[in-house]
């Protein structure tokens, strides 16, 4: 099977064998993950598609793929038109198709292991009006013809230490214990990878560019834990840090342990994990309480160490992006470089701090018009020279044991147009406005996204995606459940109040296609204003990166005073932080880079 077309034949032949007349192809895995695994990357190995979010649905005589906004364009690149129809979400939905193409009779397949409960009554709804029926599989057919499958990493789990975690892991279960009693459960099943990472104190390497390791917990009402891993995961250093307060058990035996839980009350994440833990909780006499995996906040509330350390993480990690950005201002416009060897130089630089464990997600290194495709992805077969009269857009992020960054930054190689400079303006004044805002305890992130955008509304543009996301302390470099998106954006309305302590992401953007695309991204820390006379708590953001904004891509006569003051003073405290950790012309190229934009 050396085409996509020939593996997407198969798929029909395989669902023909298992009595189905179509399937369900989702991006994730059996831990719901963004980031997943080579090993469950079956929709990129069906169809070709490389981006992070997607879903395929194949029947007999057609098949659709399903995207967000952020990859209209790669969809259409990598996917062929010939074999697969291309369905925009939120505009549509997998449901919604499903309920229109199925037949009356035709059973539809889908894995449990792959699927939240409601994605399954969501899809069995829109099928029954059809006529159609839903039907779990116990084997998933991709997997049936998938013969070089990869196998699931075995990489040795790491103790993440509790002078960088904050607190050790004794105290959190402790805390979980707490949660767990005040709502009458007994205990609760944590699935979600960076859950368990952050509640054990451990980090693994099972998937690519996120620390995490391929397991499962539960969490007692007493505080202890059993752990189902892999055994050979585990050292002698790993035992100890766990102690005997948590049970070590083979992954594979997580579900025939849900029979410890029977008759008990189990808290299970409806959004988190996936149909098939609830239905073998069910089975096993538990009863099932669908609450938010008590993690979710308690990790996105970064205490005093996490905080620290990442602002350890960004000062390492700023100085090897700024010199990274002087390489690209003085040798990309020479010619011979590309997205690939740009991407290559960026990775040099962060090995150089010394303490690089991984990039935090496969950098964005995008020139031209592939700047327009907000999460592109360079390959060998796209891999573009990088050349004069294009904008270099580069969005990358390192995970260090301290900290995990992720910032965008856009250098013109040559001169940048007019029509290029406004709309970097435009994105730049909606950076500022919510790097500035202040606004109630409790805002909501959905509500703040307009802040960013309406520079450009004025100009009757925006951009395809959510604002901000939240990012982890060495783990995820997208971590819920903070967000910053309206309700038109992927994702959905962002509905989670924002708190102080959370940390998120301030990126706006502008895609022009077959052009260009620009995005400006800063790591923000949310924190307490003191406002005299206010009649309630209020809150703002403190900008944590630390890497030049290139001026002269920058049109002063678009700004107002306030934003030329925010943008000097960002700068003054770049050169200022940075500007220690660099040496002769890198350190004086990124003072020249952060003088006032009047001089």
């Amino acid at each position: 099977m050396s085409t996509h077309t020939d593996r997407l034949h198969a798929l029909r032949a395989q669902l023909f064998a298992q009595g189905l007349d179509g399937f369900v192809v989702p991006l994730t895995d059996e831990h719901m993950s963004e980031y997943v695994g080579a090993y469950a990357q079956r929709l990129a190995w069906l169809t070709g598609f490389g981006g992070s979010a997607g879903t395929a649905v194949v029947l007999a005589d057609e098949a659709a793929i399903f995207t967000d906004g952020r990859y209209t364009t790669q969809v259409r690149e990598q996917v062929s038109a010939a074999d697969w129809a291309y369905v925009g979400v939120p505009e549509s939905s997998v449901a919604a198709w499903l309920g229109e193409h199925a037949e009356t009779g035709q059973r539809i397949g889908y894995d449990p292991w792959l699927h939240t409960r409601a994605d399954v009554r969501a899809l069995a709804a829109a099928l029954a009006d059809s006529g159609a029926t839903l039907v779990a599989v116990d084997a998933n057919p991709v997997d049936a013809i998938w013969t070089d499958r990869p196998a699931p990493s075995p990489a040795r789990l790491t103790v993440q230490p509790d002078e960088l975690a904050g607190l050790g892991t004794a105290a959190k279960r402790a805390d979980i214990a707490d949660w767990l009693t005040a709502r009458g459960a007994d205990a609760v099943v944590l699935s979600a990878l960076d859950s368990i990472a952050w509640a054990l104190n451990l980090r693994g390497a099972d998937v690519d560019h996120t620390p995490v390791a391929l397991s499962y917990a539960i969490v007692h009402a007493d505080g202890t834990a059993d752990l189902f891993v892999a055994r050979e995961k585990l050292d002698d250093a790993v035992r100890q840090h766990l102690g005997n307060a948590v049970r070590v058990h083979e992954k594979t035996d997580f579900v025939a342990n849900a029979s410890n839980l029977a008759g008990k009350r189990v808290v299970a994440d409806p959004e988190r994990a996936v149909a098939a833990i609830f239905d073998a909780l069910e089975a096993h006499g538990a009863t099932v309480v669908p609450l938010r995996d008590p993690v979710v906040l308690a990790k996105a509330l970064k205490n005093d160490a996490e905080i620290a350390g990442h602002r350890a993480a960004q000062v390492r990690d700023g100085a090897a992006l700024t010199r990274f950005l002087r390489w690209v201002e003085i040798e990309c416009p020479k010619g011979g470089q590309t997205e690939l060897s740009a991407a290559a130089k960026l990775l040099e630089y962060r090995r150089a701090t010394g303490a690089l464990l991984d990039t935090s997600f496969a950098t964005i290194s995008a020139t031209g018009a592939h700047g327009a495709i907000p999460h592109y992805h360079v390959t060998e077969g796209s891999n573009a020279p990088i050349e004069r009269g294009q904008l270099f857009l580069i969005d990358s992020g390192g995970q260090y044991a301290d900290g995990t960054t992720d910032v965008t930054r856009v250098m013109p190689i040559g001169d940048p147009t007019p029509e290029m400079r406004d709309r970097f303006t435009r994105v730049l004044k909606g950076h500022i406005a919510l790097a500035t805002a202040t606004f109630p305890d409790g805002t909501l992130g959905g509500h703040l996204d307009a802040f960013a955008r309406r520079p450009l509304w004025e100009a009757g543009l925006d951009y395809p995606h959510g604002t901000g996301h939240g990012i982890g302390a060495y783990l995820s470099v997208h971590e819920g459940p903070q967000r910053i998106a309206a309700p038109n954006y992927p994702g959905g309305a962002a509905m989670e109040p924002i708190r102080a302590r959370m940390m998120l992401s301030n990126e706006p953007g502008y895609y022009k296609p077959g052009g260009y695309g620009i995005r400006i991204e800063n790591l923000v820390l949310v924190e307490s204003r003191d406002i005299p006379g206010a009649d309630r708590p209020m809150l703002g953001f403190e900008t944590l990166t630390l890497a030049p904004i290139e001026r002269t891509m920058i049109d002063p006569a678009l700004l107002t005073a306030p934003e030329v003051t925010w943008i000097d003073r960002y700068h003054a405290r770049v050169a200022e932080i940075i500007g220690p950790r660099l040496v002769g012309e890198d350190r004086a190229w990124l003072e020249e880079k952060c003088s006032p934009l009047g001089s």
